[in-house]
């Protein structure tokens, strides 16, 4: 019996190193030297200050920046309750939300007559989502241009610089990096 308690204790001892110590070191070394900026946050600096995440939404209500999707987490954005709302499509509280929505993004865009895109009034899943569509984008220009005093062709050309294509040219849809066009907005002068 001891000798069988005696290679048990080794073997936990050896996977508890190769499993515990050996391929966390090694991994996190690789993913240091192979994807710095992914392995640590993804970051995004003003200057020296970190700004955020461009993996994960921020909350703007200010007419002057781009808004994001609706967060489904409290409080909004908050990335330790990552979660969907879980309301389905007939859902009174989820129809009632989206209407809710939708009025304020009609009160601060009067110029816009037309369909407001899906992903202004619906939250994603994880209710993180940073991202927003290029028609999202283009349907708060003339609002963010007014609000900064600037051309809306440059604000459009802001935009269209920022719009991700899908990955690999096939993998999803293409998206602006809500957070990014924000903090390119502030470095941009009146002409």
């Amino acid at each position: 019996m001891f000798r069988s308690v005696r290679t048990a204790v080794i073997v936990y001892s050896v996977l508890t190193l190769i499993t515990g110590v050996v391929y966390p070191l090694v991994i996190t070394g690789v993913s240091q030297v192979l994807f710095h900026d992914q392995a640590n946050g993804s970051v995004l600096l003003r200057g020296e200050t970190a700004v955020g995440s461009s993996l994960i939404g921020q909350a703007f209500d200010d007419p002057r920046y781009f808004w994001g999707r609706p967060s489904a987490t409290s409080p909004a954005y908050n990335g330790a309750a990552s979660s969907g709302s879980n309301l389905g499509p007939t859902n009174p509280a989820l129809l009632d939300a989206v209407a809710e929505r939708v009025s304020t993004l009609r009160a601060a865009h009067p110029t816009q007559t037309g369909a407001i895109p899906g992903d202004l009034v619906t939250a994603s899943a994880s209710g993180l989502d940073p991202h927003i569509s290029p028609a999202a984008a283009q349907f708060q220009i003339d609002r963010v241009a007014t609000a900064r005093g600037l051309p809306v062709d440059q604000i459009t050309a802001l935009v269209a610089a920022h719009t991700q294509s899908r990955t690999f040219g096939m993998l999803g849809e293409p998206r602006v990096n809500v957070l990014e066009l924000n903090l390119a907005l502030d470095t941009v002068h009146r002409p």
